[in-house]
């Protein structure tokens, strides 16, 4: 089970951004995928789940209203749309995965014991 993430870069304050989460080794459409971020030096906070079919979704408070997650099985791959995006967005954002038997996610799915994760990709955005 392998994830890569990438789409990161350097963006100014209200621009847009696509982070795009490889997946390879499984079936991506038995897993739930999430998106993390990490600050160094503070804790890493769960920003968006998607559920295996994409049925259901969940967004921290956070990024609600601006960031859209997808997933596209037959591609193996899924997204984080990141628009209006803010100099507190910065971060590196991580995907991972999750093996789920429902196509469903709660608020607290970002807890779940996820065991496969993607390398990271640096977000940066500009004030």
């Amino acid at each position: 089970v392998q994830l890569q993430a990438s789409g990161g870069g350097l963006v100014q304050a209200g621009g847009s951004l696509r982070l795009s989460c490889a997946a390879s080794g499984f079936t991506l459409e038995t897993y739930v995928i999430a998106w993390f971020r990490q600050v160094p030096g503070k804790e890493r906070e769960g920003v968006s789940c998607i559920s295996s079919r994409g049925g259901s979704t969940y967004y921290a408070d956070s990024v609600k209203g601006r960031f859209t997650i997808s997933r596209d099985n037959a591609k193996k791959t899924a997204y984080l749309q990141m628009n209006s995006l803010k100099p507190e967005d910065t971060a590196v954002y991580y995907c991972a995965a999750d093996y789920s038997r429902t196509d469903y996610v709660s608020s607290i799915c970002v807890l779940a014991p996820f065991g496969s994760w993607g390398q990271g990709t640096l977000v940066t955005v500009s004030s």
